[in-house]
């Protein structure tokens, strides 16, 4: 029930002496600050690394050969070989848990030789040849025209996707660039669309200076026949790719006569399982997160509950009055762990407001200045301010649980002896 005297007695007794209440309440302040910045800290740190992870399915690997480790029914140790369109086939049929599997061949590169004319413009771009679901597996926003269709792969057409770095090295402003050609190796293709990666952080040079063009115009124009240089692969969503690849890798062996326990003949990026080990890294950091804020805010939570015991100390007369006029111990105590409770809520509310003034700047300053490489919007959820009120709540009741004890513990005839 509200007892307005009793909110009127708590306030008066908080603001007898002002600068301390301000001392001690900015230890309680200072500690959820601390607390919530951290936690944002670590989601900017998680959410910057995970758009690096956006640029590809999560749930793929990419797959190619090297030289074999060990000698196998004849063949000698350090031979070479290549995945074949068959083996794409045959990897579909004997894995139906597979949703994408996309060979892939690629040339040149954007550090190389000038490979890519057009007129007097000169450029080095890294070129592939892919099938059209591999934008499905590394996202891209087609920003003009469209990427490579079937119609493109059956027919073997000359058309390719041309990223915006290449627009800018190759055409002038405002100059049309759809349905016009530039020449790869000295064989012409027609653009056919333009991209950017949807991802902005870290460095993005390579995609920008990228080309695609049909994986079956490639192997004919550039003398690849059915070899394939690797291959992505995506599980579907309710198959974990790190689960499927040693059994993908073990029937390969099979059909390229590769030792089994030959673990050098297949090299392998795994997106998942990577993604996997930075969600368990950044859940250790949440947790370090909680336990150093804590401990920060145990110290503002110590430092209530000394000047508490003071304040019970400097009060000891007037206990000593309200238990004789009749106040029971529990009273006394509810007081105590009232003002203790106003105090510790107040200040760490005012702490949680702050730090998200601080988190709003952090954003505005990265909205405004441009991204920061793994670091992006820095920021806390409802859960979290639910966890740092019932750490506040608890921590007022430890603070104000030993003076409340030490209060109520006192004999009314000592209390009103001491001077």
């Amino acid at each position: 029930m509200f007892n307005k005297d009793r909110w009127i007695e708590i306030l008066e007794a908080l603001t007898a002496n002002k600068f301390r209440t301000f001392l001690t309440a900015f230890g309680v302040f200072w500690g959820i600050t601390i607390l919530v910045l951290l936690l944002a800290l670590t989601n900017g740190l998680k959410n910057g690394v995970e758009a690096g992870f956006s640029d590809f399915a999560t749930n793929s690997m990419f797959t190619w050969v090297q030289r074999t480790s060990i000698p196998y029914k004849g063949l000698p140790k350090g031979r070479r070989f290549n995945y074949k369109l068959e083996d794409v086939d045959a990897i579909k049929a004997e894995f139906p848990e597979l949703k994408y599997v996309s060979p892939r061949n690629s040339l040149g590169g954007y550090r190389g030789g000038n490979n890519v004319t057009r007129g007097t413009k000169i450029g080095a771009f890294q070129i592939y040849g892919d099938y059209p679901e591999f934008i499905n597996q590394l996202p891209m926003d087609i920003l003009q025209g469209r990427f490579v269709s079937y119609s493109d792969i059956n027919a073997k057409r000359k058309t390719c996707v041309i990223g915006v770095d290449v627009v800018r090295s190759l055409y002038d402003k405002e100059e049309d660039v759809i349905g016009s050609y530039i020449k790869i190796n000295g064989v012409n293709f027609m653009v056919v669309g333009t991209f950017k990666n949807p991802n902005s952080q870290g460095d993005k040079e390579e995609e920008a200076n990228t080309i695609y063009i049909p994986f079956t115009t490639f192997s004919q124009a550039f003398n690849y026949g059915d070899r394939v240089s690797w291959m992505a692969i995506t599980a579907h969503d309710n198959y974990n790719i790190t689960n499927i690849k040693d059994r993908v890798f073990s029937f390969l062996k099979t059909r390229h006569t590769v030792h089994p326990n030959d673990e050098r003949a297949f090299g392998h990026r795994d997106i998942s399982e990577q993604f996997a080990k930075v969600n368990g890294l950044f859940s250790i950091l949440t947790v370090v997160g909680y336990f150093v804020g804590t401990l920060i805010l145990m110290s503002g939570i110590i430092g209530i509950s000394n000047i508490m015991l003071i304040v019970v100390k400097e009060r000891t007369k007037e206990i000593g009055v309200r238990r004789a006029l009749g106040a029971t111990p529990w009273s006394i105590k509810a007081q105590i762990l009232q003002e203790s409770l106003i105090l510790t809520i107040l200040s760490g509310m005012v702490g949680v407001a702050f730090a998200g003034g601080v988190i709003w700047i952090m954003n505005y300053v990265l909205t405004t200045s441009g991204p920061i490489e793994n670091f992006a919007n820095p920021s806390v959820g409802m859960p979290v301010v639910f966890t740092a009120l019932t750490i506040l709540v608890v921590s007022g009741v430890l603070a104000g649980l030993i003076p409340a004890n030490s209060a109520t513990k006192m004999k009314p005839v000592d209390a009103l002896r001491i001077e």
